[in-house]
C-alpha cells in the first residue's frame, strides 16, 4: 500500500504526494476518474478482484490479517477508492479527507516481511514495495506500515 500518511501531512516520503489534486475528489466514494474495475485483483494474488479486494471494498468482508488489510489498501489505491482508504485507517491517525491522483499508476506490490498480524494479534507491521508510474516515469515506494485492531477490524495506523 503506497505511502498513506502524505496527505495528512505526517511521514517522511519522497516529497511527491499521492493524494495531490482536489478538483478530482468527489468527498465521498471512488474518484470520478476511477479507473474500471480490474479483472485480476491489484493486490497480486492472482485472484479475481471480486472475490479478493473488491470484496472488502464493498464490505461484503473483511481482513483477517493486518497483510490482507495492506493488500486491500494497495487495491485502493489502485482502484482510487479513497473511501474504502479512509474507512481502513485508525480514527487517531485519519485525515479529514484524501485526494487520490489519478495520474498515478499503481504496477505491482512486493511484500518484503510481516510481524504479528493473525488473527490472535492486536497489531502487526508490514513491509512492502509498492510499484507505480506517473507521468510516464517509473519509480517504487518502501514502507513498513504499522496495523492494529479498532472495534475489532485491522486498520492502518502509521508509517514506522
Amino acid at each position: 500500500m503506497p505511502r498513506t500518511d502524505r496527505g495528512s501531512g505526517r511521514g517522511s516520503g519522497r516529497g511527491r504526494d499521492k493524494h495531490r489534486n482536489p478538483s478530482n475528489h468527489t468527498g465521498s466514494g471512488r474518484s470520478q476518474h476511477q479507473p474500471p474495475a480490474p479483472t485480476v485483483c491489484p493486490c497480486g494474488t492472482g485472484k479475481p478482484y471480486a472475490d479478493c479486494c473488491g470484496a472488502l471494498h464493498d464490505g461484503r468482508a473483511t481482513a483477517a490479517t493486518a497483510e490482507q488489510l495492506m493488500r486491500s489498501r494497495y487495491s485502493a489505491f489502485a482502484v482510487n477508492d479513497a473511501a474504502y482508504l479512509l474507512r481502513s485507517w485508525h480514527s487517531s491517525t485519519r485525515p479529514a479527507h484524501l485526494d487520490l491522483d489519478p495520474r498515478t499508476r499503481w504496477t505491482g506490490l512486493e511484500i518484503v516481511g510481516t510481524t504479528g498480524g493473525t488473527a490472535f494479534n492486536t497489531d502487526g507491521t508490514v513491509e512492502f514495495i509498492a510499484r507505480y508510474t506517473e507521468s510516464g516515469h517509473a519509480d517504487s515506494l518502501r514502507e513498513n506500515s504499522s496495523f492494529v485492531r479498532e472495534d475489532g477490524n485491522w486498520v492502518y495506523l502509521s508509517a514506522l
